[in-house]
């Protein structure tokens, strides 16, 4: 994949702040202004570290990054060493990680079966124990999970990110919606992944990052032709009207705060997780927001 540029040039009273985010879309149509220079913070230069979601989620356990993307359902591993920061989300409302298979089935039919995951960390795949005890997860690589399902290796596969949008150009069916199947149960969004900050960066640096990622996230906004654009060489041949879409269905209001909504959703997904042992505890969500826009 393309690497980014920095948002500064190094100098001996630059900062350098190692910042981790996925190789999609949305992830990098909010880290647009960041990347190509568009909105900038004194004295901080942004090293972009740009690899797969399962693969943040294994480095933030080494607080190898200082700021990084992560599954949400990842957090419970993190707390003690980073905040959440809270613009950046993604945010599921009525829909998320999609189950498919090749031929007609329920989900009770999947109990036991060998199902095709983009990582045993992610939110997807905690969403699908909650929905479907019992199943055998094989973990790949998300983007070949249709072919994986397609050639009969596992009975389904879970999809996240653009696959959510173009299964349906690969003959597969949709079997189980896990943001549905959530709303349906709880009337509330699914956070799907976070943006977390090392705590020992301290908390007046890290809400000026956090307030970096803000504007970075409006001025793509503001700039969403040029943004998509960008965040094309990311869409794995996607075209530009699903690029949009897509875009849209991550990247909006939820992305610029975490309010009452969120922090209820996200508690009660740790507190079920929780309850069926899927996670070691209920982490307090430990936020940290912008600076008050001038």
């Amino acid at each position: 994949m393309p690497r980014p540029s920095s948002t500064l040039q190094t100098s001996s009273s630059v900062r350098t702040i190692r910042v981790g985010h996925t190789p999609d879309m949305d992830d990098a149509f909010m880290f647009y202004a960041i990347a190509k220079g568009k909105v900038q913070q004194e004295e901080i230069r942004v090293e972009h570290v740009v690899t797969d979601i399962q693969t943040l989620n294994q480095r933030a356990l080494t607080g190898e990054l200082d700021v990084t993307a992560i599954s949400a359902a990842s957090y419970p591993m993190l707390d003690k060493d980073y905040w959440i920061m809270a613009v950046g989300s993604s945010v599921g409302r009525r829909y998320g990680p999609l189950l498919v298979a090749k031929r007609p089935c329920t989900p009770e039919d999947l109990k036991q079966q060998r199902i095709g995951v983009p990582g045993l960390h992610t939110t997807a795949f905690l969403l699908l124990q909650l929905a479907i005890p019992g199943v055998t997860p094989v973990p790949m690589r998300f983007e070949d999970i249709p072919d994986a399902v397609l050639r009969g290796e596992v009975a389904a596969g879970l999809l996240i990110h653009e696959r959510q949008l173009t299964y349906h150009d690969q003959g597969l069916l949709p079997i189980l919606d896990l943001g549905v199947w959530w709303h349906q149960r709880t009337k509330l969004p699914i956070p799907l992944g976070l943006n977390v900050i090392k705590r020992s960066l301290g908390k007046p640096l890290a809400r000026r990052l956090t307030t970096l990622l803000r504007e970075s996230i409006l001025y793509a906004m503001a700039h969403q032709a040029a943004a998509i654009r960008y965040s094309l060489q990311y869409g794995r041949g996607i075209d530009t009207q699903r690029a949009r879409q897509f875009v849209g269905m991550y990247v909006n209001q939820d992305s610029l705060s975490f309010g009452l909504t969120l922090r209820k959703a996200l508690r009660l997904l740790y507190h079920e997780a929780f309850d069926a042992r899927l996670i070691s505890h209920e982490p307090d969500l430990a936020i940290i927001p912008p600076f008050p826009k001038s």
